[in-house]
């Protein structure tokens, strides 16, 4: 069987190929990001780089403690990250620093360093979701621009790939009421 030497048509249909998966994979499926800022210190560091899955929230909802990215509400150019705190329904408040959801304080592991303030009761919009940074005192957030509606959410950020030495699946962010535990 004579092998034959590839044609430009054949590189042609290659490109045409590759080119309509990528599309497809960075339209539906997943997307690259950077962080820009400190508000999500010490768990993403300005200059990573994530992979947003954006199938994800196709499917499913958003659940508190999910790392999200998003277009910023006042400006749906900018893309934001930052955590999911509170749903759809559910009472959010901040008093000195701790936050409360419906009535009951919340654990969050994930915050080394709490925030300082208050942000005043408020019902999450149907449709929304109220988000904070993990640096609280270095963030700008729902506290300060409201709430992330549904249409807005890019994907739930799943893998940061850069730099090597911090690359992986990023960890599951739960938080819960406290109900008077310590951890």
């Amino acid at each position: 069987m004579r092998k034959h030497s590839p044609t430009w048509r054949d590189w042609l249909h290659t490109l045409v190929v590759a080119g309509g998966l990528f599309l497809f994979t960075e339209t539906f499926l997943l997307q690259g990001f950077s962080v820009h800022g400190s508000c999500m210190e010490p768990n993403l560091y300005t200059g990573e780089r994530l992979l947003g899955n954006k199938l994800r929230y196709r499917l499913h909802p958003p659940q508190r403690g999910d790392v999200v990215v998003f277009r910023y509400p006042d400006n749906p150019r900018k893309i934001y990250v930052k955590r999911v705190v509170a749903l759809p329904g559910e009472m959010i408040a901040i008093r000195d620093g701790t936050v409360y959801l419906n009535g009951k304080p919340l654990h969050e592991s994930y915050v080394i360093n709490p925030a300082h303030g208050s942000y005043p009761p408020a019902r999450v919009p149907s449709g929304q979701y109220f988000v904070l940074g993990d640096n609280r005192d270095h963030s700008s957030d729902s506290r300060a621009w409201g709430f992330v509606p549904t249409r807005h959410l890019e994907g739930k950020v799943w893998l940061r790939y850069w730099p090597l030495r911090r690359a992986g699946i990023l960890p599951a962010g739960r938080s819960c009421p406290s109900h008077g535990e310590q951890s």
